[in-house]
């Protein structure tokens, strides 16, 4: 018997940061219960994940392959997975109005500030990015290791809610 992952999108504005980092993490721990998505609500032209984003997951042994930045818009779409709970990772897009999402997913807010800004030198943006990494790690090792009734619609958006306050 084969048992459906749970579909967790991460938000952020321009998906190239904290949500890639997630999406990543989160398929890398989640060993199949889990399938994570990521997606901007707002992603510049021609929008890449960033270079040192990519560097410290691999140097965390964590694929990157697939990686790439694109809109939300993209999960309303009728042929889009549905997806069980969306989080948003930065303050940004949890403010924004967003698309219907099919399903009426669970959702929460995780916030954390944004590893690329600053005016510090690659060095102290990768410390910022692993930083990140690590925190993540913190609350989706949580969420993967839930028992199988905690995550119905309602207990993934209650308890993932209670996440973002750890």
């Amino acid at each position: 018997m084969s048992i459906q992952p749970i579909n967790v999108l991460f938000l952020c504005t321009h998906n190239s940061a904290r949500s890639i980092l997630a999406e990543a993490l989160l398929n890398h721990i989640s060993k199949g219960r889990f399938k994570a998505y990521s997606a901007g609500s707002s992603p510049r032209d021609n929008q890449q994940p960033n270079p040192i984003g990519i560097e410290v997951l691999k140097s965390a042994g964590i694929a990157t392959e697939g990686l790439f930045s694109k809109s939300w818009d993209d999960f309303a779409k009728p042929d889009a997975p549905v997806m069980n709970l969306v989080i948003t990772v930065c303050d940004n897009a949890a403010g924004e109005v967003c698309p219907y999402w099919p399903g009426q997913p669970a959702t929460a807010h995780w916030g954390y500030p944004d590893p690329s800004e600053g005016d510090g030198d690659d060095a102290h943006k990768r410390e910022a990015f692993r930083q990140t990494l690590y925190a993540l790690r913190r609350r989706l090792e949580l969420l993967v290791n839930l028992p199988e009734a905690s995550v119905s619609r309602l207990m993934l958006e209650t308890t993932a809610r209670h996440l973002a306050k750890s």
